[in-house]
This record gives structure tokens, C-alpha cells and sequence, in this order.
């Protein structure tokens, strides 16, 4: 299928659905939307990155977490993020909620996000299989060093990536 033609969820600020619109079309009006992020860790605590393939229709070649999609329309966000886990990575897990929140950012060739995005994690501890249509390159990495690196190259980190990224450490490190 192809992807740009799916079907977003349309939200308010408390994620109540409004309707649908074409995922591309929504990035393009800078629509409010459901979205989520996965983050998988290891049992050493290091969070597994993914490299965005090249050719994604925004932020392509730029790190993130090991996930992040949006519900089909009739989709909850949960069923939603193993579907893309495994499209994604080539495996499932267990995954826990953490916690939400609404972002807006101006991307690449006139394109927007403006999401309530859903934050989860789970824990893995093998190798994914990744699809190369979506992924270039994948790595573990431990957090400390990825906040390190967030400080001087900023930039090759993906927006929703960056915002997250404390708070999600601050879990990590309360844990």
C-alpha cells in the first residue's frame, strides 16, 4: 500500500478523534493527528535507533526511536504499533504507554508535523530483521551517549525524536 494515501486519525488537544484525512494532506495543512513513537531498549538500558530510510517522504536518513507511526483509522494506538513495529523491525514485544503530548514543526519540502504523539516502550534483546524500504541502519545505543550526541548534532535526530527524548530518559534513569 502506499503509505502516503493511508488514512490519519484527526484529533483535539485531549486526543478525542475529529475524522480522518490523507496522511499526506494532514502533514501538508499541518492537521492535528494521533501518532505514536516506540522506544526498545535492551537489558543493558540501551535504547535501539533506527536510521529513517532515504527514501521516506520527510526527515529521511535521520535517526530516531526504534518506531513511530500513526493509527489506521478503527485501529487503537497499541494494535497500531506492533503492526509498524514488525513492518518496521521485524519483530514484536511487549510495549507499555508512558505518556503523550502535542507537538508542532516545520519540516523538509513545505511538510508538518502536528501530532499528539503516544510514547511506548518494551524491552528486546536480539537483532532486528529490518525492512529497508523503512530503515537504512539501526544501532544500540545507551542513553547517556545519545544525549551526548543530541547536544552537538542535534539536527541528525528527527523532530519528535528530540522532543521526547528527556522525558523518556528521565523514565529510563527513575526506573
Amino acid at each position: 500500500m502506499d503509505d502516503t494515501k493511508e488514512q490519519v486519525i484527526l484529533v483535539d488537544i485531549y486526543d478525542n478523534p475529529l475524522g480522518t484525512m490523507e496522511k499526506m494532506e494532514a502533514h501538508i495543512k499541518a492537521v492535528l493527528h494521533r501518532a505514536f513513537s516506540v522506544f526498545v531498549f535492551n537489558d543493558r538500558g540501551e535504547l535501539m535507533l533506527q536510521q529513517r530510510a532515504m527514501s521516506k517522504y520527510h526527515s529521511p536518513g535521520l535517526w530516531t526511536n526504534t518506531c513511530c507511526s500513526h493509527p489506521r483509522p478503527a485501529e487503537d494506538v497499541m494494535q497500531a504499533a506492533h503492526r509498524r513495529l514488525v513492518e518496521e523491525m521485524g519483530f514484536d514485544c511487549e510495549l507499555t504507554k508512558r505518556f503523550d503530548f502535542v507537538y508542532k514543526a516545520q519540516l523538509e519540502h513545505g511538510l508538518s508535523e502536528h501530532e499528539f504523539d503516544h510514547v511506548l516502550t518494551g524491552t528486546y534483546d536480539s537483532e532486528p530483521e529490518i525492512n529497508r524500504e523503512e530503515v537504512m541502519e539501526w544501532r544500540w545505543r545507551s542513553m547517556n551517549d545519545i544525549a551526548a550526541d543530541l547536544k552537538v548534532r542535534p539536527e541528525e535526530y528527527t523532530i519528535w525524536f528530540r522532543i521526547a527524548f528527556d522525558r523518556v530518559h528521565e523514565y529510563i534513569q527513575n526506573k
